[in-house]
């Protein structure tokens, strides 16, 4: 196999038109220039070149090779170049899976922010389920910005970070007793029936939820579930029974419903982020991270 640091020698030589040439260029000794030579052309199994008066010039095998290193020499330049861009996070890719309503307020706002920060980055976006560490388990996806119930989840090579903590608002029928009121105390709607939507069971929506009805003292009636967000406020418009939806889902509100701040407790839903840690000290990485961050916070 032939050495490329060889075939810069080579060059050296070829463009000096002398050996004592190429090794004032480079700084080394004619006879260090000299074995460097002899190495490649024992690799090369030709001469490469030949004498000339004082000095040498290439046989063919020589030019080639002189012209190839010259390539060589520009195409590792081209990725020095590119690799630098990547560790300053001016180019690259970000694969990114989240929950489904988090494509609503959160995703869309803190991809325009990042990509007008970093235009150079290629933002992979898909939608997973909420509870999962998703992709990023399997290496898939980079980032995935997910919801946590009790217990925040493990895996080797990824780290787990609070984002957000989203409340909860209570979705009331037009003209029900309480619409007036805000805050609304939860242990109020005890004897209400409950319409649960976009809530997975045994999932940490519904694990959040569990936890703070009991904390109010009670156990949910529940009327009906259903598996989108907007429907649940259908239902409820239609006087099926009352809800709790995060803030993320109430981008839309139906006009038969009222909104409502609840507390005693208030209701929240855990936001992570989880991240592989190959590129979690990554410039870009970090960026969108605190973009995120900064998207939630407001």
């Amino acid at each position: 196999m032939l050495d490329a640091r060889r075939m810069q020698v080579l060059r050296a030589v070829v463009t000096g038109g002398s050996i004592s040439s190429a090794a004032s260029n480079l700084g080394y000794t004619p006879s260090a220039i000299s074995q460097q030579i002899s190495a490649l052309e024992r690799e090369a199994g030709t001469a490469l070149l030949e004498k000339v008066g004082r000095g040498v010039r290439p046989t063919a095998a020589g030019s080639l090779l002189a012209e190839r290193a010259a390539g060589l020499a520009d195409l590792l330049a081209d990725a020095e170049a590119d690799l630098a861009d990547l560790r300053a996070g001016r180019t690259g890719r970000l694969r990114v899976s989240y929950f489904h309503t988090a494509g609503v307020g959160l995703i869309p706002p803190a991809a325009a922010k990042f990509r007008a920060q970093l235009p150079g980055v290629r933002l992979d976006l898909k939608m997973i389920d909420e509870g999962t560490l998703g992709e990023v388990t399997t290496g898939e996806a980079d980032v995935a910005v997910i919801v946590v119930g009790r217990e925040i989840p493990e895996s080797r090579g990824i780290r787990v970070q609070h984002l957000v903590d989203e409340p909860y608002r209570v979705v009331l029928p037009r003209g029900h007793p309480l619409s007036d009121e805000e805050p609304i105390d939860l242990a109020r709607l005890a004897d209400e029936s409950w319409v649960l939507g976009g809530v997975g069971p045994g999932g940490p929506c519904e694990e959040s939820l569990r936890d703070a009805f009991g904390s109010a003292g009670f156990a949910p009636r529940i009327a009906l579930e259903t598996e989108n967000d907007y429907a649940t406020q259908g239902f409820v418009a239609a006087g099926m029974g009352i809800a709790l939806q995060p803030r993320l889902a109430l981008g839309i509100v139906h006009p038969g419903v009222v909104i409502r701040d609840v507390c005693r407790p208030e209701p929240v839903r855990r936001i992570y982020t989880a991240v592989r840690e190959a590129v979690a000290d990554q410039s870009a990485t970090r960026t969108l991270l605190s973009t995120l961050a900064e998207i939630a916070a407001a």
